[in-house]
């Protein structure tokens, strides 16, 4: 079914984007939300008529996405994760640890929209990463992945001396001893 945004619609467009969904699709969500109108001769006059609203909104968003990769690209991402003694993460970073990121300093991007080279990251070292912003804005990102610093005692489980099968043995018997005299007594 051929229909006509209204509003924008994640993952599938914007508003005034003649898209082809489903019809189940625009007669179960688009229509009841109001999200889409039926392409028709109506609908395509009325949103010829607020076509520079749309282009004015679209432009807006563009200056927005613009500004966005000046600030994304003029900080360098520093984390700190749990690694191991040669580097490797104990975990792993992934976009949607980056989306952790930008939220505690206010920044809203999708997960979707990061891309990490090679989806993961296991390892410390410095990553360039894209975040695809509005139409063909891409920010490219400095990356750096840092080992926390760990406490070389901690990490090491304190291991008592064990026993030998007829030390074990002995105390068994010991303790038997123990329990016929308690016993008695």
């Amino acid at each position: 079914m051929k229909i006509i945004l209204n509003d924008d619609v994640k993952h599938l467009g914007e508003m005034g984007d003649v898209k082809t969904v489903a019809n189940g699709y625009a007669r179960n969500y688009l229509f009841p939300h109001g999200f889409a109108v039926p392409y028709t001769p109506e609908s395509v006059a009325y949103f010829e008529g607020k076509k520079a609203e749309i282009e004015a909104r679209k432009e807006q968003k563009r200056a927005d996405s613009k500004s966005l990769k000046e600030k994304l690209e003029s900080q360098d991402v520093v984390l700190t994760m749990p690694a191991g003694s040669n580097g490797k993460l104990y975990g792993a970073v992934t976009s949607q640890t980056l989306v952790d990121y930008y939220s505690k300093l206010g920044y809203e991007i999708e997960r979707k929209r990061i891309e990490i080279p090679g989806l993961t990251i296991k390892s410390c070292g410095s990553y360039t990463v894209k975040v695809h912003l509005y139409e063909a804005a891409l920010a490219e990102v400095k990356l750096s992945v840092q080992a926390q610093p760990t406490n070389e005692d901690s990490g090491k489980k304190e291991e008592k001396p064990r026993k030998s099968k007829s030390e074990s043995a002995e105390k068994k018997s010991e303790n038997k001893e123990a329990e016929a005299s308690a016993e008695n007594n």
